[in-house]
């Protein structure tokens, strides 16, 4: 396979046309569908093919936007796959590198390439997106060409996120990935949803504002009198600043990530914009926004800011604020009433097995925050999706409501236990390697942090056996409940990838472990080695200050 996608020149043009194809989408979206002339006032609209729209009555269809949305993002998927098998993660360096100028006399270029981290972040992300189409197949009747316009461009702009190598570039695909999310939440959000977006905006740009001023500081430096250069690899090499300048713009991209991600305790955002998303919305910012938090403290914010990162106190920082995190979480989504946001703090403590192995910095330990990376967003995603299946039915978040459930949609409570079982990490499946391995590696270096965060998995298995206990298993006791109806066929294809993964990934995780397994080295010796030798310049008389590569 590797040889024959070789000789169409793959790796060439592969990542540019991952941005391009949903863009074209888009534009495909926002200018066909267009729909009947306005039905006469008071006429309803036909389901599930046209939409009213809210104001003035216009009538679009809704079955062409999803169809070329769907169509778009499959082939979107197909396309990536073959990184699956050109990339040779053997071989050092970059992998499907572009780089041409974008704005030369300020010195941004369009640098994209891969390591293995990347890979699988892209991978995830173009395996996420179609499911997504699906998800909102029946949710989504008003507005439906912006809507599915809107997760198309998302998808380029998370894409974009993980492929950049300029810093001035991943900036600009950061916040092309903020504005699509923050008009999916406003606008197909719940009651509530004017707030949870201002206040998703609010907290993501703040912090985002920061890291620009720190992004062209690091450009600045890295010119030394010419042209500002923001290129990756020559920041990485080349920026000169003092010690104390390094804990400064570190703090300015750590706080952008740890909004992110969210850490304890910048994660108030994310309950409220969780539960008030749409199901698709809420999916990919479990499965893939939060994400970028952590890929950017791994790609970014350590490797340029060694120095300040493992900086004592700022190391033990951040470490006491993931074990909170994985705890406090954990407490807090076992009183939740409502199951989404029950599911939306459980992700606030598996983000912290992601903090933590990031920061205990051993191999296994950071194999381990990828790994945790990816199989929350199977897990946590495959969740959510379950979650707006059945409320489409019952029209209820409220764990109360239900009760007994198993007996009258056998199917739904097949999948919801096992989706359940994975998210603790049960042996077996997904969600036991990544936590097993951020637990091991980080006993190396933090042995009583990683023991007080195991005690996070029994905290997971309380709040999630309890939950699918109270929906599941407990008496069929309100009228309601009697009479819901079973997954479809479309549900059921939604949901065999993401069951598929989560076997996968739990029982064979070799072939992910082995291609990420470079990178996580290369990313644990950058940063001690740039620690340590800013440490032998700052002990040693020198008349310049210390280096942050």
């Amino acid at each position: 396979m590797r040889e024959l996608l070789t000789s169409f020149g793959y790796e060439r043009w592969i990542l540019p046309a991952l941005l391009l194809i949903p863009l074209v989408g888009a534009a495909v979206v926002l200018m066909v569908g267009r729909g009947r002339p306005a039905l006469p006032p008071g006429q309803p609209t036909s389901e599930p093919e046209v939409s009213r729209e809210a104001a003035g009555g216009d009538v679009f269809e809704v079955g062409p936007a999803r169809t070329i949305a769907l169509i778009t993002l499959l082939v979107e998927l197909v396309v990536s796959l073959g990184l699956w098998f050109t990339y040779q993660p053997q071989t050092a360096g970059w992998h499907a590198v572009v780089d041409v100028p974008w704005i030369p006399d300020w010195g941004v270029r369009f640098t994209l390439g891969i390591d293995g981290i990347a890979l699988m972040m892209i991978l995830l992300t173009t395996f996420t997106m179609p499911l997504s189409v699906l998800g909102s197949w029946t949710g989504i009747r008003t507005k439906p060409r912006p809507y599915y316009a809107l997760l198309l461009i998302l998808t380029s702009g998370l894409l974009g996120v993980f492929m950049a190598r300029d810093l001035f570039l991943f900036y600009v695909f950061w916040e092309v990935a903020l504005v699509p999310m923050y008009f999916i939440i406003g606008i197909w959000g719940g009651e509530r949803r004017i707030y949870a977006s201002i206040k998703f905006f609010i907290y993501t740009m703040l912090g985002s504002l920061l890291m620009l001023v720190a992004i062209l500081w690091l450009g600045l430096s890295a010119a030394r009198g010419g042209a500002p250069n923001f290129s990756y690899d020559y920041v990485l090499a080349n920026a000169v600043v003092s010690h104390r300048a390094s804990l400064w713009m570190f703090g300015a991209f750590a706080l952008a990530f740890a909004v992110k991600v969210p850490m304890f305790p910048l994660h108030t955002w994310l309950p409220d914009a969780h539960v008030e998303a749409p199901t698709a919305g809420s999916v990919i910012l479990a499965g893939i926004m939060l994400k970028m938090g952590t890929y950017g403290f791994i790609r970014f914010a350590l490797p340029l800011f060694p120095d300040a990162a493992m900086e004592p106190w700022v190391r033990g920082l951040f470490l006491g604020l993931a074990v909170v995190g994985i705890l406090y979480g954990a407490l807090v989504a076992m009183v939740q009433p409502d199951f989404k946001k029950l599911v939306a703090y459980s992700s606030v403590s598996h983000l912290g097995f992601v903090m933590l192995g990031i920061f205990a910095l051993t191999v296994q330990s950071v194999q381990g925050a990828l790994m945790v990376m990816i199989n929350h967003g199977v897990s946590t995603g495959a969740l959510f999706f379950l979650i707006g299946m059945i409320y489409e039915r019952r029209h209820s978040r409220q764990i109360a409501a239900y009760g007994g459930i198993a007996r009258v949609v056998p199917m739904f409570a097949a999948l919801l236990t096992l989706v359940s079982l994975s998210s603790i990490g049960l042996p077996g499946t997904n969600g036991f390697v990544g936590e097993f391995l951020v637990l091991i590696g980080a006993f190396r270096t933090q042995p009583w942090l990683a023991t007080i965060a195991a005690t996070g998995v029994i905290f997971a298995a309380a709040y999630l056996l309890w939950a699918i206990q109270r929906i599941l298993f407990n008496p069929l006791d309100k009228a309601e409940n009697a009479h819901l109806t079973d997954l479809n066929g479309r549900e059921l294809l939604l949901m065999a990838p993401l069951v598929a993964a989560i076997v996968w990934l739990g029982v064979y995780p070799k072939p992910v472990l082995e291609r990420m397994e470079p990178a996580a080295q290369a990313f644990v010796r950058r940063v001690e080695s740039g620690a340590a030798r800013a440490g032998s310049v700052a002990e040693a008389p020198a008349s310049r200050p210390g280096v942050a590569r």
